[in-house]
């Protein structure tokens, strides 16, 4: 007598997931961006301006939901809950994680930097001028930070996606609702369907993402250079190895105290992180690592505010980086100028950067403008920094996948904190079970 298994439901080979076709298309992209680097100028120019067209349609597309998604997924979240004091909880429990993990990304930076060396008897060149305007802008101090959060106007905050912005005024916005009882519940009831709607939205967007980030890596790889990675080749491997120990040991660590589920955490994140990877822009993960931290067992409560909160007090990745990057420059302006930069000097630049790193949520190319502050403050060649540039596109790729990872991991913690996370639902939805299915 037979009986029907598993099998017989199982999809066919050739049906991909959309994390294997964005898996492919990231495969593809690199094929497709070598190829591109060897065409004449006017071949390889006819090329790039599709494929930017293709990659930007898919990035605008995905910031165009951020702001909505943002407001009213944190109004749903605390209005739903209708208690102010737990959102207070979660607030302050998230940002003591915060701290602590983004300390231990600057002591884990400063340690591999250390020991690789990868400053050490690099020469800088004699100008930084392609730094340009960049070189010009200030990371905000503690008060312009403090005075940023609030926005003058949320239409405008809206209009800039400044994720903080918009949370401190859903923040607020829920606490009226709340106050308003009755009168407030229509409000509610609208900003639950939004948040729906939104997700659908997602999940259209999302199925163009495998052409998206293909569009995306392949004119990162054509406009990358060998020569330019054979140069600066042991900067890039210390940073992408800096961050795997931190991955493995500090994010390890935290999992094990928090009891995580480790593959099901993973499967979850996995499709985010990737599409973080491939783009380069925190943003564009947003929406899916949203989907997928409530799918994994994570409260919206929890999700719609530490994730957005996140974006600007828990930038795992690009604080590594900054420690990383900082040393470099300091080692290869020891080998240029002879003058050692100590590492009582080295700690005194990671309290600095630890501080500065929290005022550059609305500042373009945040991390090269708190590095070029630091550089600046402890006299160091701001050549360094033009050197890094060279390079910068895939170490965005490095510290940006890990700060996605780093806000989906801290969403969970929290919610664990609370004793609010769902077990049966993350192995439900990304154990072994499901993912046989």
């Amino acid at each position: 007598m037979s009986h029907p298994g598993p099998a017989s439901s199982a999809k066919p080979w050739y049906r991909l997931s959309l994390t294997q076709q964005i898996l492919l298309g990231l495969v593809l992209g690199c094929l497709l961006g070598w190829w591109m680097s060897l065409l004449p100028a006017a071949g390889k120019a006819s090329w790039d301006n599709w494929l930017t067209l293709v990659r930007d349609i898919f990035l605008h597309l995905i910031k165009a939901m951020i702001a909505p998604l943002v407001f009213a997924s944190v109004v749903q979240g605390i209005a739903g809950t209708g208690d102010m004091k737990k959102v207070g909880r979660i607030g302050a429990k998230a940002l003591l994680y915060f701290e602590i993990v983004t300390t231990a990304a600057l002591g884990v930076g400063l340690l591999v930097v250390n020991v690789v060396g990868p400053g050490v008897g690099v020469k800088l060149a004699a100008s930084a001028t392609s730094l340009g305007a960049v070189a010009q802008t200030k990371p905000l101090s503690l008060f312009e930070t403090i005075l940023h959060v609030f926005p003058t106007s949320f239409l405008d905050a809206l209009a800039r996606n400044d994720v903080l912005q918009i949370v401190a005024f859903s923040v607020i916005f829920a606490t009226a609702v709340i106050a308003a009882g009755e009168a407030g519940r229509p409000v509610l009831t609208w900003c639950e369907s939004l948040t729906q709607v939104m997700f659908k939205f997602a999940g259209i967007i999302m199925k163009f993402a495998p052409l998206g980030v293909g569009a995306a890596i392949a004119v990162t790889v054509s406009h990358q250079g060998l020569g330019v990675l054979l140069n600066l080749g042991k900067l890039v491997l210390t940073l992408y190895l800096a961050l795997v120990i931190f991955v493995v040991f500090v994010f390890g660590t935290v999992i094990w105290i928090a009891k995580v589920p480790l593959k099901a955490f993973f499967r979850a994140v996995w499709e985010p992180f990737t599409l973080a990877f491939a783009t380069a822009n925190s943003e564009a993960a947003l929406p899916d690592a949203f989907a997928r931290m409530e799918k994994l067992g994570v409260p919206r409560g929890i999700v719609s505010f530490v994730l957005p909160a996140g974006y600007t007090f828990n930038l795992d990745g690009s604080t590594l980086h900054l420690a990383v990057a900082s040393v470099f420059v300091a080692q290869a302006a020891e080998a240029t100028t002879g003058i050692h930069f100590g590492l009582g000097q080295q700690i005194t630049m990671m309290i600095t950067l630890m501080l500065t790193s929290k005022g550059v949520a609305a500042v373009p190319r945040a991390s090269l403008v708190v590095l070029i502050a630091a550089l600046q403050s402890f006299n160091l060649p701001l050549e360094g920094a033009a050197m890094i540039l060279g390079v910068d596109a895939l170490l965005d790729m490095a510290r940006t996948s890990v700060n996605v990872m780093g806000n989906c991991l801290a969403s969970v913690v929290v919610a664990r904190w609370e004793g609010e996370f769902d077990d049966a639902k993350a192995e439900a939805n990304f154990g072994d079970s499901a993912a046989r299915t």
